[in-house]
């Protein structure tokens, strides 16, 4: 990558969250990384979670909690980005890397939010089914026009998004910890498959999925477009040390609330019946015929709120990286209008929605390096961090999660080709 010199000018770009960042800071707990937390437990979480439970049982728990462990790490990282240079991602990407890397991160950024936006429009469509009995296609459109209206309010500079995300992640939380009540696990079993194992190609895929339903490359860029509010504290006057450590219980609390979210929605699927179909309404009457009606739809109602949050998220992901990468300020609607056109063909020609979920998780494993390994490289620049640069404990953690990650990807590679 091609260093140009720093402009770092003001998050004008950023979400306009300054007063919900201040409340946030009284309270010491909802600051932007709860907003950026949606993205870690959307329906394509759901999928591959409720999959890896229907068919590995605990196998797999493992691979949530690295994920969610993960997630803390590169979280971070994305935020202190944002607080060092008042810029997100894809800014500094755009000013500090040549023409053809930078063109290269975006196009597959872009792929990254087209996968991200199936997952949130075939989730929630497939909750809005079971609840109400609407097909899966205007039950995307549905979804669709609510995000459209969450796009409308940024717009106008209005911060009822990050409250109404907040909420629903908080419903979406309550759901499963109603429904873990009600399962019963075996918490040897549980503690025994945090240990890595993989039985065969089929939970490598899994696995793989797992990573990318939870480490997501898109929330990166969202998450430090976010953070550009601490870089605005701070030249209001606020003390570094104090943004500093704000940020850091911010991703703590927040990444912690969606790695247990994620947990429960494994484990409360190793109790559903042997040769129970991992598709999604298929869980559902499952949950029906052996917890009840009410466990059912708790379960639609918590993947309904998470596809609406997420794809809410998904929105700002979006206008960040174009914005970012591109300096343009496109219709938005138009944008947003096209990245819904390949969601809306899964739920009208693809039979298997579920597993059209699982493999867009991977598609966004695939994509995880590309956002990554421009983080951990600028994050450890002190022309672009000053004091905040990478410490080496820091720089070993982001580099062997970058390892991990694609290490994950090329055995996946090695194995689906070699059969």
């Amino acid at each position: 990558m091609s260093e140009v010199p720093s402009t770092a000018p003001a998050a004008t770009d950023a979400v306009p969250l300054r007063g919900f960042v201040a409340r946030g800071r009284l309270l010491g707990l909802i600051g932007p990384a709860f907003v950026a937390a949606i993205a870690f437990v959307d329906p394509g979480n759901i999928a591959t979670n409720i999959s890896a439970g229907v068919d590995y049982k605990y196998l797999l728990l493992w691979a949530v909690v690295a994920a969610a462990l993960m997630a803390m790490v590169v979280q971070y990282l994305s935020a202190k980005l944002g607080l060092a240079t008042g810029q997100s991602l894809a800014e500094v990407c755009r000013e500090r890397t040549n023409t053809p890397v930078r063109i290269t991160l975006w196009l597959v950024a872009e792929i990254v939010v087209i996968s991200t936006d199936l997952a949130e429009f075939v989730g929630g469509a497939i909750a809005l089914q079971l609840l109400f009995d609407i097909p899966l296609l205007p039950g995307g459109i549905i979804v669709a026009a609510v995000s459209m209206l969450v796009l409308r309010m940024r717009v106008k500079g209005r911060e009822l998004f990050p409250i109404v995300v907040v909420a629903l992640l908080v419903v979406l939380a309550g759901c499963f910890i109603y429904l873990i009540a009600r399962s019963p696990f075996d918490p040897s079993a549980a503690l025994a498959s945090l240990v890595p194992r993989l039985d065969d190609s089929a939970s490598a895929l899994l696995a793989c999925g797992i990573i990318g339903a939870t480490v997501m490359p898109h929330a990166v860029f969202l998450h430090s477009s976010l953070a550009g509010s601490f870089a605005a504290e701070r030249r209001r006057g606020t003390p570094l040390p104090v943004l500093l450590r704000y940020l850091r219980r911010d991703v703590l609390v927040a990444m912690t609330l969606a790695g247990v979210v994620n947990a429960l929605m494994l484990l409360i699927a190793t109790e559903l019946p042997a040769g129970t179909s991992s598709e999604l309404d298929a869980v559902y009457r499952a949950f029906a015929d052996n917890r009840g009606t009410v466990f059912a739809v708790c379960f639609a109602v918590a993947m309904l709120a998470s596809g609406l949050a997420s794809a809410c998220a998904g929105v700002f992901a979006g206008q960040a990286i174009m914005q970012g990468f591109l300096r343009v300020r496109s219709n938005i609607w138009l944008r947003r209008l096209i990245s819904t056109i390949p969601a809306l063909v899964v739920l009208a020609l693809v039979p298997n929605t579920t597993q059209a979920l699982v493999l867009s998780q991977v598609v966004l494993s695939f994509g995880l390096p590309f956002a990554l390994i421009p983080l951990l490289i600028f994050t450890s620049r002190r022309v672009v961090m000053a004091e905040l640069v990478n410490g080496p404990v820091v720089k070993l953690l982001g580099g062997l999660i970058t390892a991990i990650v694609v290490g994950l990807n090329m055995f996946l590679l090695v194995i689906t080709f070699a059969g």
